[in-house]
């Protein structure tokens, strides 16, 4: 056991975060994702019965955003047909604020079908029980600098 580690980071979770480098993506999938299929060239780690929010709280504990470009935080984008709203978002944007000075500015939408292509190329994919439509949020690490 560790002390300052948020206890919903498993072992495992914490061992993909600590290999991956300055640039690899991380997606936290919602229950609806294809994770198995779109991640077959990529880890692929359950954490199931836990929603998006408070793992991605937990993440950005420890994981920088990279501040190389403009948008190292994608989500998928609501098809244009598709009558859901997204207030799962919000929260996002009050987490990522808390986390980074940029906040809501980082982000940028990906069309669904681009977002399943980029995410085939993630260094690794949590899936989640994650219940909210549209709560799929890739992340793009950057760098800890000396004095974090």
């Amino acid at each position: 056991m560790l002390k300052g580690i948020p206890k919903i980071l498993s072992p495992e979770l914490l061992k993909v975060l600590c290999e991956m480098g300055h640039g690899d993506v991380l997606v936290l999938a919602d229950g609806n994702f294809p994770a198995e299929s779109v991640g077959r060239n990529c880890k692929v780690l359950r954490c199931d019965g836990h929603g998006v929010p408070e793992l991605l709280e937990a993440v950005l504990t420890l994981y920088p955003l990279d501040t190389y470009i403009q948008n190292p935080v994608k989500l998928m984008e609501v098809v244009p047909s598709d009558p859901v709203e997204t207030p799962i978002w919000h929260t996002y944007e009050d987490i990522l604020s808390k986390h980074d000075s940029r906040g809501k500015d980082m982000i940028e939408k990906v069309e669904r079908f681009a977002f399943y292509e980029q995410a085939k190329s993630a260094y690794a994919i949590v899936a989640t029980g994650e219940k909210a439509q549209y709560a799929n949020i890739m992340l793009q690490k950057g760098l800890v600098l000396e004095g974090d």
